[in-house]
């Protein structure tokens, strides 16, 4: 079970569980129907006082996420830190557009994909993940707009995924304001409803000889002139 408990922007981070609605438990969502699915803080509550800091993030810079096994075992020799090995899945970052990217409420809310990393032959994103101490990078978009975002990072657990509820959620939201950004609208989905409980990305057997992985979700748009994605390979990154 991993906590996503700091955020990089260019190698530099404002410090430890900063800008983050960092939850005070490490459980999944398992629901994909839920609320909680979203930002995480139901039924697992975030820790208190929440972040009132939105972190700058000019248009176009690298953004890291670091993840860790629970609130305290960063350097401990926690043997399951930043996650234990056999929590085999993707990493998902999602951005979507708020007024104020401290506000409590985020339900309906419009999220496009940044970025996505499954199954890379026999390698998985979680195990990249593990050999990088827990941390994942992406670019965000330099034609986006400017103004205030929530940044949700997300890894996905398969291995009790054979039948549903078995997926286990791990995700945090990041609040963040983007500056020097363009005037492109990329497509969105919806949290919850960009994913099913029946996605082959949700329910899985990943015990079996998988030459190939497709991450759920609602298919988006491939850039943004709009071109449809029609592969079966999962929703599309949105790229400028």
């Amino acid at each position: 079970h991993p906590l996503i408990q700091q955020l990089y922007v260019n190698g530099v981070s404002p410090g430890h569980q900063v800008g983050i609605r960092v939850p005070s438990y490490d459980g999944p969502i398992m629901d994909v129907t839920s609320n909680d699915i979203i930002c995480n803080g139901g039924i697992n509550p975030y820790v208190t006082p929440v972040s009132k800091t939105v972190i700058p993030v000019p248009a176009g810079a690298q953004v890291t996420a670091e993840w860790h096994h629970t609130l305290t075992s960063a350097n401990t020799g926690d043997a399951s830190d930043p996650i234990d090995s056999s929590h085999k899945g993707p990493v998902i970052a999602y951005m979507a557009k708020i007024p104020d990217a401290t506000q409590s409420s985020v339900t309906g809310l419009k999220w496009f994909k940044i970025y996505q990393d499954g199954l890379d032959g026999t390698q998985w994103a979680v195990d990249k993940l593990i050999a990088n101490k827990g941390k994942v990078s992406f670019t965000v978009p330099k034609c986006i707009a400017s103004g205030q975002y929530l940044l949700r990072v997300e890894l996905i657990a398969l291995h009790a995924a054979s039948s549903y509820p078995g997926a286990q959620l791990y995700m945090e939201c990041a609040q963040i304001n983007v500056t020097g950004g363009g005037n492109t609208s990329p497509a969105t989905v919806s949290f919850p409803g960009a994913y099913k409980g029946s996605d082959p990305g949700i329910t899985i057997n990943i015990y079996q000889n998988l030459n190939s992985y497709t991450i759920p979700g609602v298919y988006g748009l491939i850039n943004s002139v709009g071109y449809p994605l029609t592969l079966p390979t999962g929703p599309a990154v949105f790229n400028c």
